[in-house]
């Protein structure tokens, strides 16, 4: 039976994603505490697969999965996923909204609904919690929680309002990751997933690294910088390319790059969630690479022009 960590317990908007994965509804489904836990349990043979939060349309990129993706070694992304995001606050029984005094929230969704929470509840505190769902367990009277729609599906608790969100087109991506394999074949709406270092803090370093994608027509749907660690001013780049690796342009400037940064990790092509086809100009187009490198070949082999 294939298995597939998450972050749990069951009912999260991890799990939400995972579920979007053909067979995974019959799978053996592992919940665990964090990112961390997630890809260990890959890169040990204990999961198949785990599903990983990466990016929130409102709150950016989510800095703990780039910063594993980036360190733990032997991972792929095999596919990404979209899950639109709403909460429910919740109570214990017989708890109002007009008795709240603190909000348990993951920090992200928490984030998600600021202008929210400072409308209705103007003199809450906020109590962090590691999980939507675990911040629904076990509340204190004075406390709500902000939680999945489907809370009360695991949890004994009352909704005291739906649709809290700041934002009505918040969406969390996802990224399945496993361990290096085939890749998934080309679709013509596609993202590959690289993290790159500079190699050095001189002027326009940064300019040439982009070059590598701008003169190959290359879009960048992502660019994020992350602190290396080892002393203050070094970064990395957690980037998203619009295209395959097996496209000839995105192929030409992964080359581009492995040459001009001393350590690049390739996190895998995969098709896009959204299913938007990629628009490539004709002169960035496969053709144009094939080509031009017949032009070359011909130019060394001595044949004529035509």
């Amino acid at each position: 039976m294939t298995r597939y960590s998450y972050l749990g317990p069951a009912g999260t908007f991890t799990e939400r994603a995972l579920l979007q994965v053909p067979g995974a509804d019959a799978a053996q489904r592992i919940p665990v505490a964090n990112v961390g836990e997630a890809l260990r349990d890959v890169t040990e043979g204990r999961s198949d697969a785990a599903m990983i939060a990466v990016e929130n349309s409102l709150e950016g990129v989510v800095t703990a999965a780039q910063d594993a993706l980036a360190t733990v070694p032997g991972l792929r992304i095999l596919s990404e996923h979209l899950v639109p995001v709403s909460f429910v606050l919740v109570g214990a029984a017989g708890q109002t909204l007009e008795d709240a005094q603190v909000v348990v929230a993951h920090p992200v969704a928490y984030g998600q609904c600021l202008q929210w929470l400072a409308a209705h509840l103007p003199s809450h505190q906020h109590l962090p919690a590691s999980s939507n769902v675990t911040a629904a367990h076990d509340l204190q009277p004075g406390q709500v929680a902000l939680s999945t729609p489907t809370i009360t599906d695991h949890v004994d608790v009352s909704v005291l309002a739906t649709d809290v969100i700041d934002n009505p087109h918040a969406v969390t991506r996802f990224a399945l990751v496993g361990r290096p394999g085939p890749l998934p074949a080309r679709t013509g709406a596609d993202k590959t997933s690289v993290i790159a270092e500079l190699p050095s803090d001189a002027p326009g370093v940064l300019l040439e690294m982009l070059e590598q994608f701008a003169t190959r027509g290359v879009n960048l749907s992502l660019i994020q910088s992350r602190p290396i660690g080892d002393r203050l001013g070094r970064y990395r780049f957690v980037l998203d390319l619009d295209g395959h690796v097996t496209d000839e342009r995105v192929a030409d400037a992964l080359v581009g790059l492995k040459r001009f940064s001393p350590r690049v990790v390739f996190l895998g092509s995969y098709a896009r969630a959204d299913a938007r086809s990629t628009e490539v100009h004709e002169r960035y187009g496969d053709a144009s690479f094939v080509e031009a490198r017949d032009w070359l070949r011909g130019l060394l082999a001595g044949e004529p022009e035509a």
